[in-house]
Protein backbone atom coordinates (compact mmCIF):
# COMPACT_ATOMS: atom_id res chain seq x y z
CA UNK A 1 0.00 0.00 0.00
CA UNK A 2 1.66 3.39 -1.29
CA UNK A 3 0.67 5.41 1.81
CA UNK A 4 2.54 8.50 1.15
CA UNK A 5 -0.55 10.69 0.22
CA UNK A 6 -1.80 9.85 3.49
CA UNK A 7 0.63 10.61 5.56
CA UNK A 8 0.68 13.95 4.13
CA UNK A 9 -2.76 14.18 4.97
CA UNK A 10 -2.13 12.79 8.13
CA UNK A 11 0.36 15.06 9.13
CA UNK A 12 -1.32 18.59 8.11
CA UNK A 13 -4.21 16.79 10.28
CA UNK A 14 -2.08 16.67 13.56
CA UNK A 15 -0.63 20.27 13.24
CA UNK A 16 -3.80 21.59 11.90
CA UNK A 17 -6.05 20.54 13.80
CA UNK A 18 -4.33 18.29 16.65
CA UNK A 19 -1.93 21.20 17.15
CA UNK A 20 -3.71 24.08 15.86
CA UNK A 21 0.50 25.06 15.47
CA UNK A 22 0.65 28.77 15.39
CA UNK A 23 3.57 30.73 13.36
CA UNK A 24 6.65 30.98 15.93
CA UNK A 25 5.85 28.36 18.10
CA UNK A 26 8.52 25.50 18.82
CA UNK A 27 7.52 21.79 18.25
CA UNK A 28 8.54 19.00 20.58
CA UNK A 29 8.03 15.26 19.22
CA UNK A 30 8.10 12.20 21.51
CA UNK A 31 6.21 9.87 23.77
CA UNK A 32 6.73 10.78 27.85
CA UNK A 33 4.68 6.77 28.34
CA UNK A 34 7.64 4.84 26.38
CA UNK A 35 10.69 7.38 26.77
CA UNK A 36 10.34 8.47 22.59
CA UNK A 37 9.16 8.32 19.40
CA UNK A 38 9.94 5.26 18.64
CA UNK A 39 12.46 4.94 15.36
CA UNK A 40 9.73 3.20 13.18
CA UNK A 41 7.55 6.23 13.29
CA UNK A 42 10.46 8.11 11.61
CA UNK A 43 8.59 8.42 7.97
CA UNK A 44 5.43 10.14 9.51
CA UNK A 45 7.92 12.70 11.89
CA UNK A 46 9.56 13.98 8.97
CA UNK A 47 6.21 14.72 7.35
CA UNK A 48 5.07 16.23 10.42
CA UNK A 49 7.98 18.13 10.55
CA UNK A 50 7.13 19.72 7.37
CA UNK A 51 4.24 20.21 7.48
CA UNK A 52 4.97 22.63 11.15
CA UNK A 53 7.30 24.54 9.17
CA UNK A 54 5.36 25.09 6.79
CA UNK A 55 2.79 26.32 9.04
CA UNK A 56 5.20 28.34 10.48
CA UNK A 57 7.24 26.61 13.18
CA UNK A 58 10.41 28.54 14.13
CA UNK A 59 11.98 25.03 15.41
CA UNK A 60 10.91 21.09 15.61
CA UNK A 61 12.43 18.71 17.67
CA UNK A 62 12.38 15.24 18.31
CA UNK A 63 13.06 12.56 21.42
CA UNK A 64 13.63 9.51 20.20
CA UNK A 65 13.02 6.07 21.69
CA UNK A 66 14.05 2.35 20.97
CA UNK A 67 11.70 0.00 22.92
CA UNK A 68 14.04 -3.01 22.43
CA UNK A 69 16.45 -0.94 24.81
CA UNK A 70 13.65 -0.72 27.07
CA UNK A 71 12.73 -3.79 27.23
CA UNK A 72 16.58 -5.54 27.19
CA UNK A 73 16.96 -3.56 30.42
CA UNK A 74 14.31 -5.61 32.42
CA UNK A 75 15.93 -8.86 30.82
CA UNK A 76 19.79 -7.96 31.78
CA UNK A 77 19.67 -4.83 34.05
CA UNK A 78 21.08 -5.14 37.92
CA UNK A 79 17.62 -5.82 39.84
CA UNK A 80 18.52 -2.79 42.03
CA UNK A 81 19.37 -0.41 39.19
CA UNK A 82 15.60 0.37 38.57
CA UNK A 83 15.49 3.41 41.04
CA UNK A 84 18.37 4.93 38.09
CA UNK A 85 16.99 7.82 35.69
CA UNK A 86 18.05 9.91 32.79
CA UNK A 87 16.56 13.31 33.07
CA UNK A 88 17.11 14.92 30.05
CA UNK A 89 13.72 14.18 28.59
CA UNK A 90 12.03 15.38 30.99
CA UNK A 91 14.07 18.56 31.07
CA UNK A 92 13.37 18.75 27.23
CA UNK A 93 9.15 18.60 28.22
CA UNK A 94 9.86 21.71 30.87
CA UNK A 95 11.65 23.60 28.44
CA UNK A 96 8.85 23.39 25.76
CA UNK A 97 6.19 23.51 28.12
CA UNK A 98 7.02 25.63 30.53
CA UNK A 99 7.78 28.42 27.72
CA UNK A 100 4.47 27.82 26.13
CA UNK A 101 5.45 25.59 23.14
CA UNK A 102 3.59 22.88 21.64
CA UNK A 103 3.86 19.17 22.67
CA UNK A 104 3.52 16.42 20.40
CA UNK A 105 2.93 12.37 21.77
CA UNK A 106 3.32 9.30 19.07
CA UNK A 107 2.02 6.30 20.24
CA UNK A 108 3.56 3.09 18.36
CA UNK A 109 3.63 0.52 21.23
CA UNK A 110 4.01 -3.16 21.81
CA UNK A 111 1.21 -3.92 24.49
CA UNK A 112 2.76 -7.07 25.13
CA UNK A 113 6.59 -5.73 25.30
CA UNK A 114 6.64 -6.46 29.21
CA UNK A 115 4.02 -9.41 29.87
CA UNK A 116 6.48 -11.68 30.94
CA UNK A 117 9.00 -9.61 33.13
CA UNK A 118 8.48 -8.84 36.39
CA UNK A 119 5.19 -6.49 37.90
CA UNK A 120 7.60 -5.55 41.18
CA UNK A 121 10.05 -4.68 38.57
CA UNK A 122 7.95 -2.76 35.98
CA UNK A 123 6.03 -1.23 38.94
CA UNK A 124 9.63 0.51 40.51
CA UNK A 125 10.41 2.03 37.01
CA UNK A 126 6.79 3.39 35.87
CA UNK A 127 6.74 5.17 39.35
CA UNK A 128 10.36 6.79 38.98
CA UNK A 129 8.85 7.64 35.94
CA UNK A 130 5.87 9.19 36.72
CA UNK A 131 8.11 11.71 39.50
CA UNK A 132 10.55 12.29 36.98
CA UNK A 133 7.19 13.58 34.01
CA UNK A 134 5.67 15.41 37.03
CA UNK A 135 6.36 19.20 35.72
CA UNK A 136 4.70 17.90 31.83
CA UNK A 137 1.35 16.25 33.64
CA UNK A 138 1.26 19.36 35.66
CA UNK A 139 0.97 21.48 32.66
CA UNK A 140 -1.02 18.98 30.60
CA UNK A 141 -3.49 19.34 33.73
CA UNK A 142 -3.60 22.73 33.19
CA UNK A 143 -3.52 22.84 29.76
CA UNK A 144 -0.78 25.22 29.98
CA UNK A 145 0.33 24.36 25.88
CA UNK A 146 -1.38 22.83 22.84
CA UNK A 147 -0.63 19.33 22.93
CA UNK A 148 -1.65 16.25 21.14
CA UNK A 149 -1.40 12.40 21.29
CA UNK A 150 -1.48 10.15 17.94
CA UNK A 151 -0.71 7.23 16.95
CA UNK A 152 1.18 5.08 14.62
CA UNK A 153 1.27 1.48 13.74
CA UNK A 154 4.26 -0.58 14.76
CA UNK A 155 5.09 -4.40 13.69
CA UNK A 156 4.54 -6.15 17.21
CA UNK A 157 1.49 -3.90 17.33
CA UNK A 158 -0.12 -4.19 14.11
CA UNK A 159 0.07 -8.30 14.12
CA UNK A 160 -1.29 -7.65 17.95
CA UNK A 161 -4.52 -6.76 16.58
CA UNK A 162 -4.57 -8.72 12.98
CA UNK A 163 -2.29 -12.07 13.97
CA UNK A 164 -3.73 -14.04 11.10
CA UNK A 165 -1.67 -11.42 8.87
CA UNK A 166 1.90 -10.76 7.64
CA UNK A 167 3.67 -8.36 9.42
CA UNK A 168 3.75 -6.24 6.41
CA UNK A 169 0.09 -6.57 5.49
CA UNK A 170 -0.82 -5.88 9.67
CA UNK A 171 0.85 -2.52 9.37
CA UNK A 172 -0.55 -1.54 5.94
CA UNK A 173 -4.59 -2.59 7.91
CA UNK A 174 -3.31 -0.93 11.21
CA UNK A 175 -2.66 2.02 8.99
CA UNK A 176 -5.63 2.16 7.13
CA UNK A 177 -7.71 1.95 10.30
CA UNK A 178 -5.66 4.83 11.78
CA UNK A 179 -6.72 6.92 8.50
CA UNK A 180 -10.04 5.90 8.60
CA UNK A 181 -10.90 6.64 12.37
CA UNK A 182 -9.08 9.86 12.14
CA UNK A 183 -11.29 10.89 9.17
CA UNK A 184 -8.16 11.55 7.04
CA UNK A 185 -9.71 8.98 3.93
CA UNK A 186 -12.18 11.72 3.92
CA UNK A 187 -12.36 13.85 0.70
CA UNK A 188 -11.51 16.71 3.26
CA UNK A 189 -9.69 15.71 6.35
CA UNK A 190 -10.08 19.13 8.04
CA UNK A 191 -14.01 20.15 7.19
CA UNK A 192 -15.20 16.67 8.34
CA UNK A 193 -13.39 17.53 11.47
CA UNK A 194 -14.52 20.88 12.38
CA UNK A 195 -18.20 19.51 11.49
CA UNK A 196 -17.61 16.51 14.33
CA UNK A 197 -15.80 18.93 16.62
CA UNK A 198 -19.37 20.89 16.90
CA UNK A 199 -21.27 17.71 16.82
CA UNK A 200 -19.42 16.77 20.81
CA UNK A 201 -19.38 20.60 21.81
CA UNK A 202 -22.96 20.57 21.20
CA UNK A 203 -23.22 17.35 23.50
CA UNK A 204 -20.94 18.68 25.86
CA UNK A 205 -22.75 22.08 26.38
CA UNK A 206 -25.86 20.77 26.96
CA UNK A 207 -23.93 17.97 29.50
CA UNK A 208 -22.62 21.32 30.98
CA UNK A 209 -26.29 23.61 31.43
CA UNK A 210 -27.37 19.90 33.60
CA UNK A 211 -24.60 20.19 36.37
CA UNK A 212 -25.97 16.93 37.77
CA UNK A 213 -24.67 16.35 41.03
CA UNK A 214 -23.87 12.68 40.23
CA UNK A 215 -23.88 9.30 37.48
CA UNK A 216 -25.11 6.31 38.26
CA UNK A 217 -23.39 3.31 35.79
CA UNK A 218 -25.45 0.34 35.42
CA UNK A 219 -23.98 -2.84 33.13
CA UNK A 220 -23.47 -6.44 33.64
CA UNK A 221 -20.82 -6.30 36.59
CA UNK A 222 -21.59 -2.42 37.04
CA UNK A 223 -23.56 -0.79 39.60
CA UNK A 224 -21.76 2.48 39.83
CA UNK A 225 -22.41 5.91 41.38
CA UNK A 226 -19.84 8.95 40.97
CA UNK A 227 -20.17 12.28 42.46
CA UNK A 228 -19.50 15.17 40.26
CA UNK A 229 -18.07 18.12 42.27
CA UNK A 230 -19.56 22.06 42.14
CA UNK A 231 -18.51 23.61 39.41
CA UNK A 232 -17.69 20.77 37.29
CA UNK A 233 -17.23 21.41 33.17
CA UNK A 234 -18.05 18.76 30.58
CA UNK A 235 -15.51 19.54 27.94
CA UNK A 236 -15.29 18.01 24.38
CA UNK A 237 -12.78 17.79 21.44
CA UNK A 238 -11.66 21.44 21.48
CA UNK A 239 -9.88 23.42 24.38
CA UNK A 240 -7.95 26.44 25.13
CA UNK A 241 -4.64 26.33 26.38
CA UNK A 242 -3.01 28.64 28.81
CA UNK A 243 -0.59 30.01 25.99
CA UNK A 244 -4.01 30.69 23.67
CA UNK A 245 -4.07 28.27 21.15
CA UNK A 246 -7.49 25.87 20.56
CA UNK A 247 -6.66 22.72 19.91
CA UNK A 248 -7.99 18.86 19.78
CA UNK A 249 -6.13 16.99 21.94
CA UNK A 250 -6.62 13.72 20.89
CA UNK A 251 -6.83 12.08 17.50
CA UNK A 252 -9.03 10.25 17.04
CA UNK A 253 -11.63 11.83 19.78
CA UNK A 254 -15.20 10.48 20.25
CA UNK A 255 -15.94 11.41 24.26
CA UNK A 256 -16.84 13.92 26.02
CA UNK A 257 -15.81 14.04 29.77
CA UNK A 258 -15.93 15.50 32.88
CA UNK A 259 -14.48 15.88 36.48
CA UNK A 260 -15.19 13.17 39.40
CA UNK A 261 -15.23 13.84 43.02
CA UNK A 262 -12.15 12.07 44.82
CA UNK A 263 -14.68 11.79 47.93
CA UNK A 264 -18.09 10.32 45.97
CA UNK A 265 -17.31 7.09 44.14
CA UNK A 266 -19.41 3.92 45.26
CA UNK A 267 -19.84 0.77 44.23
CA UNK A 268 -18.62 -1.82 41.79
CA UNK A 269 -17.03 -1.56 37.84
CA UNK A 270 -16.09 -4.06 35.66
CA UNK A 271 -13.89 -3.18 32.65
CA UNK A 272 -15.27 -4.16 29.47
CA UNK A 273 -12.03 -4.07 27.13
CA UNK A 274 -8.90 -5.39 28.64
CA UNK A 275 -5.95 -2.32 29.65
CA UNK A 276 -2.42 -2.07 28.39
CA UNK A 277 -0.45 -0.52 30.98
CA UNK A 278 3.43 0.07 31.11
CA UNK A 279 4.30 -3.00 28.68
CA UNK A 280 1.65 -5.73 30.32
CA UNK A 281 -1.38 -6.58 29.75
CA UNK A 282 -4.36 -5.96 32.51
CA UNK A 283 -7.77 -8.00 31.35
CA UNK A 284 -11.37 -9.07 32.69
CA UNK A 285 -11.02 -6.65 35.92
CA UNK A 286 -12.85 -5.04 37.88
CA UNK A 287 -12.79 -2.57 40.76
CA UNK A 288 -15.12 -2.05 43.88
CA UNK A 289 -14.96 1.61 45.29
CA UNK A 290 -15.89 3.17 48.65
CA UNK A 291 -15.49 6.86 49.48
CA UNK A 292 -13.79 7.18 46.37
CA UNK A 293 -11.22 4.95 46.91
CA UNK A 294 -10.72 1.18 45.91
CA UNK A 295 -11.05 -0.95 48.08
CA UNK A 296 -11.24 -4.51 46.45
CA UNK A 297 -9.83 -5.52 42.68
CA UNK A 298 -9.63 -8.92 40.61
CA UNK A 299 -8.40 -9.64 37.21
CA UNK A 300 -8.09 -12.67 35.34
CA UNK A 301 -4.41 -11.28 34.11
CA UNK A 302 -2.57 -8.90 35.29
CA UNK A 303 -3.74 -8.41 38.91
CA UNK A 304 -0.38 -7.51 40.32
CA UNK A 305 0.66 -4.97 37.53
CA UNK A 306 -2.73 -3.40 38.44
CA UNK A 307 -2.06 -3.71 41.84
CA UNK A 308 1.24 -1.31 41.58
CA UNK A 309 -1.18 0.89 39.37
CA UNK A 310 -2.78 1.94 42.29
CA UNK A 311 -0.42 1.31 44.76
CA UNK A 312 1.76 5.00 42.68
CA UNK A 313 0.08 7.04 45.57
CA UNK A 314 -2.37 8.52 47.22
CA UNK A 315 -4.23 9.57 44.38
CA UNK A 316 -4.05 6.76 42.41
CA UNK A 317 -6.62 4.46 44.10
CA UNK A 318 -9.33 7.21 43.14
CA UNK A 319 -10.69 8.73 39.72
CA UNK A 320 -9.42 11.67 37.97
CA UNK A 321 -12.16 11.34 34.83
CA UNK A 322 -15.22 10.60 33.84
CA UNK A 323 -15.74 9.60 30.21
CA UNK A 324 -19.20 9.12 28.10
CA UNK A 325 -18.88 8.05 24.53
CA UNK A 326 -21.50 6.27 22.27
CA UNK A 327 -21.57 2.19 21.66
CA UNK A 328 -21.61 3.20 18.28
CA UNK A 329 -19.32 5.84 17.66
CA UNK A 330 -16.82 4.74 14.65
CA UNK A 331 -14.16 3.18 16.75
CA UNK A 332 -16.85 1.14 18.04
CA UNK A 333 -18.20 -0.14 15.16
CA UNK A 334 -14.87 -1.49 13.45
CA UNK A 335 -15.85 -4.03 16.35
CA UNK A 336 -11.94 -5.00 17.31
CA UNK A 337 -9.41 -4.13 19.94
CA UNK A 338 -6.85 -1.73 19.13
CA UNK A 339 -4.95 -2.30 22.71
CA UNK A 340 -4.08 1.45 23.28
CA UNK A 341 -6.15 3.39 24.98
CA UNK A 342 -5.71 6.37 22.98
CA UNK A 343 -7.97 5.15 20.64
CA UNK A 344 -9.75 2.18 22.49
CA UNK A 345 -11.08 4.70 24.96
CA UNK A 346 -13.10 6.30 22.00
CA UNK A 347 -14.96 2.84 21.47
CA UNK A 348 -16.43 3.03 25.26
CA UNK A 349 -17.37 4.87 28.20
CA UNK A 350 -14.69 4.91 30.31
CA UNK A 351 -12.99 6.04 33.42
CA UNK A 352 -9.23 6.79 34.75
CA UNK A 353 -7.91 5.90 37.68
CA UNK A 354 -5.28 8.64 39.15
CA UNK A 355 -4.97 12.59 38.17
CA UNK A 356 -7.84 14.69 37.55
CA UNK A 357 -7.40 17.82 35.00
CA UNK A 358 -7.48 21.18 36.28
CA UNK A 359 -9.38 22.39 33.95
CA UNK A 360 -12.97 20.23 34.17
CA UNK A 361 -13.48 22.64 37.28
CA UNK A 362 -14.64 26.24 36.69
CA UNK A 363 -11.54 28.45 37.29
CA UNK A 364 -9.95 25.03 38.42
CA UNK A 365 -6.06 26.44 36.89
CA UNK A 366 -5.63 28.65 39.10
CA UNK A 367 -6.24 26.86 42.51
CA UNK A 368 -3.49 25.37 44.64
CA UNK A 369 -3.19 21.69 44.97
CA UNK A 370 -5.45 22.03 48.49
CA UNK A 371 -7.64 23.61 46.81
CA UNK A 372 -8.29 21.94 44.33
CA UNK A 373 -8.71 18.68 46.64
CA UNK A 374 -11.08 20.69 48.67
CA UNK A 375 -13.31 21.31 46.05
CA UNK A 376 -13.27 17.24 44.87
CA UNK A 377 -10.07 17.24 42.42
CA UNK A 378 -7.75 14.45 42.62
CA UNK A 379 -4.17 14.54 42.43
CA UNK A 380 -1.63 11.53 41.43
CA UNK A 381 1.49 10.79 39.59
CA UNK A 382 -0.63 8.36 37.38
CA UNK A 383 -3.56 8.86 34.75
CA UNK A 384 -4.74 5.30 33.31
CA UNK A 385 -8.02 5.60 31.21
CA UNK A 386 -9.72 2.13 31.61
CA UNK A 387 -13.07 1.07 29.49
CA UNK A 388 -16.56 0.12 30.89
CA UNK A 389 -18.68 0.84 28.57
CA UNK A 390 -21.00 -1.63 26.17
CA UNK A 391 -24.00 -1.81 24.15
CA UNK A 392 -25.38 -3.06 28.00
CA UNK A 393 -25.13 -0.27 30.00
CA UNK A 394 -27.36 2.32 30.94
CA UNK A 395 -26.01 5.44 32.76
CA UNK A 396 -28.23 8.36 34.52
CA UNK A 397 -27.77 11.67 35.60
CA UNK A 398 -28.72 12.48 39.26
CA UNK A 399 -29.60 15.72 40.10
CA UNK A 400 -29.02 18.03 43.29
CA UNK A 401 -32.85 16.92 44.36
CA UNK A 402 -32.15 13.42 43.88
CA UNK A 403 -34.13 12.99 40.86
CA UNK A 404 -33.08 11.29 37.64
CA UNK A 405 -32.56 11.97 33.55
CA UNK A 406 -31.42 9.05 31.02
CA UNK A 407 -28.26 10.10 29.43
CA UNK A 408 -27.21 7.11 27.61
CA UNK A 409 -29.59 3.71 27.42
CA UNK A 410 -27.69 0.59 26.12
CA UNK A 411 -24.91 2.45 25.44
CA UNK A 412 -26.42 5.24 23.24
CA UNK A 413 -27.04 9.25 23.69
CA UNK A 414 -30.75 8.91 25.63
CA UNK A 415 -30.91 12.73 24.64
CA UNK A 416 -30.94 15.22 21.62
CA UNK A 417 -28.65 17.53 21.30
Amino acid sequence: MDISESLEKYAELIVKVGLNLRPGQRLLIGNPSTRGAQLHTAPLVRQIAAAAYKSGASYVDVLWGDETMFRDRFLYAPRDSFTEYSTWQANAYEDFSGKGDAILTLRSNNPDLLSDQDPELIGVAQKVHLQQMHSLSQAISLNSMNWCVVAAPSPAWAVKIFPNLTSDKAQDKLWQAIFEITRVDQPDPIAAWKEHISNLLTRSRYLQAKQYSALHYRAPGTDLTVGLPKGHRWISARMTAGNGVDFTANLPTEEVFSLPHREQIDGSVRASLPLPYSGAMIEDFSLTFEKGRVVNISARKGEEVLRKLIETDEGSASLGEVALVSNSSPIARRGHLFYDPLIDENASCHLALGRAYRFTLSDGEGLSDEEFQARGGNLSLAHVDFMIGSGEMDIDGIQADGSTEAIMRQGEWAFDA
